[in-house]
């Protein structure tokens, strides 16, 4: 299958100069020849396209949250390859692309349409009470953007979020209609709100906020005092239950207690003669928890929210699969590129500059092996980094790769004359602009006037 196909190719030896034989390089080409045909067949999209598959360039998951420090030398086979990705923390960024303009920025906020890759999810909202039933705001733009959502509302149980787009209303594609159409379509539907929204590049998808929260009454298994007491229950995207004393005391104190939901077992439970009740058993410790609801339908709303919460769906960030995508395409193959060339890295452990073919797109550098390379070794990502011309050493002229925090580490590349050191530098900073911080992208998003609509 395409996955062995691929793991099969990686293992090839690495072309390390131009000079490798004809037989070598021609196999190589093969072997990407046909696994670029079996990709188009089975995925049938583009580097940057909304579908991506998942690389195994490296011995563990590359995401966010737990990225790998790894670094880019060509002459080490048994050494990790991947991604430098200390500095990229998916919540914390937005893409805005080309938009670098303050009115047009951040891009996931912007009145343009876009091609940027869409993760689409559905998302139902049971109607409440009042003159806003639903909890959101939706803002007039193309596509319609969601703009709030209502603290304990049922759209944050839902899990819809600021940012989101809207692309169908109860079954109807409102990604060309105006704002206002799309909430009287809403208005006039049934009591659940069905709508289907994506998240595009600069989203993340486990963005935590709480999937379920409210009272139920807990069964206590003290010695001393048992029975039933009524606390108050918040239930989060990252599968943790957490309970409070009173429903005033979240976000106030500490949580009397929190457990983790990923596969433990749930279900109605019957055998204490009282309705509504459901256990949980977690798959750590040998306690049983029992809940009990005020309601069938109150009950089922908890044991849908837990059941996703045992059996979670781990996601990269968008970006994340885009760019481990690139890195199963040969240099020439990644659509678009803002620059590209031949680099030296300096490799500070021995004093000695590595020679990499590089190719810039969208706030990564991606190193490969030589032009010829099937696949790319790794990449730097360069959200807030600071670019600048430095002399170093003998090098009268050097790029200066500077994190935003002495943590992380500061890259040094040179290219092969002062003129492409600065075509690189201007290219450079380009491409870490298209990245905003979250806090100035929602600042500069609540300082424009808008039009919306509360639902």
């Amino acid at each position: 299958d395409l996955k062995s196909e691929m793991n099969k190719t990686r293992k090839l030896p690495l072309m390390k100069d131009t000079r490798a034989s004809d037989s070598s390089q021609e196999e190589a080409i093969d072997q990407w020849a046909r696994r670029r045909k079996q990709f188009k067949d089975s995925k049938k999209c583009s580097s940057t396209g909304g579908s991506s598959i998942n690389s195994t360039i490296t011995e563990g998951s590359i995401n966010s949250e737990d990225a790998r420090s790894v670094d880019l030398r060509l002459h080490f086979e048994n050494e990790d390859r991947g991604f430098y990705s200390e500095n990229f923390h998916s919540a914390s960024w937005v893409f805005r692309g080309d938009d670098v303009s303050p009115d047009n920025s951040p891009r996931c906020l912007s009145k343009r349409p876009r091609p940027v890759a869409i993760r689409e999810r559905t998302v139902k909202i049971a109607k409440g009470t009042g003159n806003y039933p639903w909890g959101f705001r939706i803002q007039f733009s193309k596509p319609i953007l969601v703009t709030e959502v209502d603290t304990n509302s049922a759209a944050e149980e839902s899990g819809l979020q600021v940012g989101d787009i809207l692309i169908a209303v109860n079954g109807t594609d409102v990604t060309s209609m105006p704002h206002s159409e799309a909430a009287n379509l809403a208005r006039k539907g049934p009591d659940i709100l069905t709508m289907v929204v994506g998240s595009d590049i600069s989203r993340y998808p486990n963005t935590p906020r709480p999937t379920c929260r409210g009272y139920l009454h807990k069964r206590t298994q003290s010695a001393i005092l048992k029975g039933w007491r009524k606390r108050w229950f918040v239930l989060k995207h990252n599968g943790y239950l957490h309970y409070y004393k009173h429903k005033k005391d979240e976000g106030k104190c500490r949580p009397l207690e929190v457990t983790k939901l990923e596969g433990a077992e749930i279900g109605v439970d019957t055998s204490l003669g009282k309705p509504f009740v459901f256990k949980c058993v977690p798959q750590t410790g040998n306690r049983v928890f029992y809940f009990c609801a005020t309601s069938n339908q109150e009950m089922k709303r908890w044991l849908e929210a837990m059941d996703k919460a045992v059996r979670p769906v781990h996601q990269n960030h968008v970006w994340v699969d885009v760019t481990l995508h690139n890195t199963t395409l040969p240099p020439l193959a990644i659509k678009n590129p803002e620059c590209l060339g031949l680099l030296h890295q300096l490799d500070r452990s021995k004093d000695i500059w590595i020679q990499h073919y590089c190719i810039l797109k969208d706030g990564c550098l991606y190193f490969y092996a030589t032009l010829r390379s099937t696949s790319a070794q790794g990449g730097l990502y360069l959200q807030g980094y600071v670019v600048s011309e430095q002399p170093l050493g003998s090098k009268r002229s050097v790029i200066e790769l500077k994190p935003p925090s002495e943590e992380f580490k500061t890259f040094y590349l040179s290219a092969e004359n002062v003129n492409e050191n600065k075509r690189w530098i201007t290219a450079l900073k380009a491409s870490i602009n298209k990245w905003l911080p979250l806090h100035q992208a929602i600042q500069d998003f609540m300082n424009r006037p808008l039009e919306e609509t509360r639902m």
